[in-house]
């Protein structure tokens, strides 16, 4: 075995895998590439949510210009299925295609079906080598792999601030701390993730859209936590055109049939002391298929999640302008957690800087 070449082609895997994003979740992002001594002969990923898989994708890709791929080896960056969903098992067609070896990122996390695809593909005699830059693979799949784990989605917090660490003026205005290219970054993240979450202030105060404009991609659901329901009527989550892209979670029934009537989700969530559940609140997304959650605001919301421990990833876009006084992004939580594995960029004069979140 070649250790280098077999991390060549699964960063093959991870590149192509990563183009699936924004269109396949609630499943797994998949990249597959074929190859025979040394030489490519064809890959795939998966490009949208009931289609076909990587595998399958890479192996038509490789019999377009090759009659047979027996002896082959195909890499992957997760286990093969080997059950049946919307697709036929992957591991049948890697079986019938007679490949020699099967070159995998990491086994699938679910539980109840982890190994199996692996145990299959060894009793049909096919050499199977695990673990090739799985730590890669794992991060690119953090929001399957919590959902599927855990049955939550993945939540990150993204936060636009000044030099001096504020989200908003005391008045609680805030546009507009960051530039034009760091706008267009958000809404490619928006793009990205199943949902963007905000509480009731950011909903009153900035009356935001949430969708996708300054680049092309879907546009993703739109969640609003509201326990006492005081969001205008009039606000653009509940007239524009996208309306049936928003979920509302309240306490308060007063306004249910009116935005039923206009197409909104509402979900009523029992008050627990003057507080929806967070929690409940992520497992019923995660019961709609969203495998991943960015909050966009506001501070409340924030400390609520970090408090919570339900915060898995903070991003932070940081410009050069300066308040001297307003509110903090994480408030009372700010020296309860730090971030791990952080990295930051330039964007334009904006500072985008991200980490996971580690509670102390």
């Amino acid at each position: 075995m070649n250790v280098d070449e077999d991390e060549k082609w699964m960063r093959r895997c991870l590149e192509l895998a990563a183009k699936g994003i924004g269109n396949v979740s609630p499943n797994p992002l998949v990249g597959a590439v074929v190859v025979k001594h040394g030489k490519l002969l064809g890959d795939g990923f998966h490009k949208k949510f009931g289609k076909a898989h990587a595998e399958v994708n890479a192996i038509h890709d490789a019999l377009r210009k090759y009659r047979t791929l027996e002896g082959a080896t195909i890499y992957v960056n997760l286990e093969p299925c080997s059950h049946v969903g919307k697709t036929p098992p992957c591991t049948n067609a890697i079986i019938h295609h007679r490949f020699a070896r099967v070159v995998i990122a990491m086994q699938d996390p679910n539980p109840l079906v982890s190994g199996r695809g692996i145990r299959k593909l060894r009793a049909a005699g096919i050499e199977v080598v695990t673990g090739v830059l799985r730590k890669d693979a794992s991060r690119l799949n953090e929001a399957f792999v919590k959902f599927i784990t855990r049955g939550l989605p993945f939540v990150t917090l993204k936060a636009a601030q000044t030099s001096d660490g504020y989200i908003a003026r005391i008045d609680g205005s805030s546009r507009w701390i960051t530039n034009r290219a760091s706008r267009a970054v958000v809404h490619r993240l928006r793009s990205q993730y199943d949902a963007v979450l905000i509480g009731a202030g950011t909903a009153i105060t900035d009356n935001p859209r949430l969708t996708v404009r300054h680049v092309k991609g879907r546009n993703p659901f739109r969640v609003l936590v509201d326990g006492r329901l005081r969001t205008p009527l009039q606000s653009h989550l509940f007239t524009d055109r996208h309306r049936s892209l928003t979920i509302v979670y309240t306490s308060n029934r007063a306004k249910l049939k009116h935005l039923q009537e206009k197409g909104i989700v509402m979900r009523f969530i029992q008050n627990r002391n003057s507080k929806i559940s967070l929690q409940e609140i992520l497992r019923d997304l995660a019961s709609r298929n969203i495998a991943s959650v960015m909050v966009e605001g506001g501070q409340q919301m924030f400390e609520q999640l970090l408090r919570k421990r339900l915060a898995d990833k903070v991003i932070v876009f940081r410009s050069s302008k300066i308040f001297g006084k307003g509110i903090s992004a994480f408030g009372s939580m700010t020296d309860k957690f730090h971030l791990t594995a952080t990295s930051s960029r330039d964007i334009e004069g904006d500072v985008l800087e991200e980490g996971y979140v580690a509670y102390d």
